[in-house]
């Protein structure tokens, strides 16, 4: 859009876009935002740390089931 001299309506018309959310690339583009396309599963610094924190409460998680468990059966043994 910005080398072709297109309209941001006309660029964003041809890429089946709304021309406010092509319009803010650009705004972040020219400030020099390095996630101003992030796309294709790059997420921002935000959006990463928060999958990885779900990543770990799901992995605690299954590991208190796993040990409910091992308690309950240990305790059936001891009787």
């Amino acid at each position: 859009m910005l080398d072709q001299n297109y309209s941001r309506v006309e660029a964003a018309r041809s890429l089946g876009l709304n021309s406010n959310m092509l319009g803010r690339w650009v705004a972040e583009h020219r400030d020099g935002d390095a996630q101003a396309f992030r796309g294709n599963g790059k997420l921002s610094p935000d959006q990463e740390e928060i999958r990885q924190l779900k990543a770990q409460v799901k992995n605690l998680r299954m590991e208190k089931e796993i040990l409910k468990k091992a308690t309950v059966f240990f305790a059936k043994e001891t009787k």
